[in-house]
């Protein structure tokens, strides 16, 4: 016999499946993605791991996992263009450009 605290549950899933929830546009998940990032490298900085130890792991970590999606080739491409957005400032951060 269903206990009546199962058939309450089964229902609460049931409707929680039928209600979709919106996801972020894909500014919002970039903010939400570096926040938790910024988060996490705080952290481990915190645990004593040196940056540069962090930064060389961060981007083996997105290269291969990337690489994994979508293939050596158009990796190797979008990282030919790097040096050019580094030079720009694209991802120099509270700082000002000249």
């Amino acid at each position: 016999m269903a206990d009546s605290r199962d058939t309450a549950t089964d229902t609460l899933i049931e409707e929680d499946e039928e209600f979709e929830f919106p996801l972020p546009n894909d500014d919002e998940q970039r903010r939400i993605a570096l926040q938790i990032f910024l988060d996490a490298w705080d952290d481990a900085l915190a645990e004593g791991v040196d940056p540069d130890v962090l930064a060389s792991t961060a981007i083996f970590a997105a290269l291969s996992d990337m690489v994994e999606t979508y293939g050596e080739e158009p990796v190797s491409e979008m990282a030919e263009g790097l040096k050019a957005r580094v030079q720009q400032g694209e991802f120099t951060l509270n700082q000002t450009r000249h």
